[in-house]
């Protein structure tokens, strides 16, 4: 009995806190994890690691931790691809004049300016239209129905340079300023339909009229347009390219290896 005690109470230590049980650390998912436990594991049982390792070590943790960071950047590249398609699948393409022809009305756009047609029945009078043109609102109806529109707007307008009218005494026609002269609109109020602005085309006769900045930008926005659509460089891409060219140039001796720099994600102005 005494040998079956002893027998029972060796199978019973505990093992040495030292051990390492490679089930239990080799996650893959973990591989830093794993090399830790492993390096602590020799460095207590073995004679091998008596020289400083630890240059080796940070070497080995900084190439796992460029690797993970690298696949984490491509997933989140992948998921922001995916989601801008999803949210293309939901746009319109334009109408001739840049926005949408519905069921009740119809909007246009330049750069400049925001038009909305509006169909009423024959006869309509002045009086009985309410047109209500606010900074970032707009409603218009006939006087005792539902409005025919109300919401609020994409972007704010001028309002002491916002018109209506009643033309033929059958169309409400609504002309409103920008104030944001550089930018499409994506939809004419909340909760409507989007149209893929990228699609979305200035008149060509209309660029003589602006002033050079501002025909500067949008032929500047255009190229950008057209580039992103045959997925080419845009013009930031460009200039980020050439800056780095010259850097580089400059700098001969320069290893992006050894620097912590990611010049295609500066802002560089």
């Amino acid at each position: 009995m005494a040998i079956l005690s002893d027998y029972e109470e060796a199978q019973q230590t505990p093992a040495s806190p030292s051990s390492f049980s490679f089930n239990t650390a080799l996650d893959p998912s973990n591989p830093l994890g794993f090399l830790d436990s492993a390096l602590n594991f020799l460095s207590q049982e073995s004679d091998a690691l008596k020289t400083d390792v630890s240059p080796l070590f940070k070497e080995f943790k900084k190439r796992i931790k460029a690797e993970e960071e690298s696949k984490k950047a491509e997933e989140k590249g992948r998921a922001e691809k995916k989601r801008r398609e999803e949210e293309k699948k939901g746009m319109r393409v334009p109408n001739k004049d840049n926005g949408l022809d519905m069921e009740n009305h119809s909007w246009a756009q330049t750069l400049q300016e925001v038009t909305i047609t509006v169909p009423v029945p024959p006869g309509t009078k002045s009086r009985d239209v309410v047109c209500e043109i606010k900074k970032k609102s707009l409603k218009v109806g006939l006087r005792g129905q539902s409005p025919i529109l109300d919401g609020e707007l994409f972007e704010t307008i001028k309002v002491g340079d916002c018109i209506w009218n009643l033309e033929d005494q059958k169309t409400v026609s609504v002309l409103m300023t920008k104030c944001d002269r550089m930018n499409w609109w994506k939809y004419l109020l909340k909760g409507g339909p989007e149209i893929d602005v990228q699609k979305a085309e200035p008149e060509p006769s209309r660029l003589s009229d602006l002033d050079p900045e501002t025909r500067s930008t949008v032929e500047k926005m255009m190229f950008d347009q057209k580039q992103e659509q045959l997925g080419l460089p845009t013009s930031k891409d460009i200039e980020n390219e050439s800056l780095l060219k010259q850097f580089m140039a400059q700098n001969p001796n320069f290893s992006d290896e050894n620097q912590d720099i990611n010049f295609f994600n500066m802002d560089m102005k």
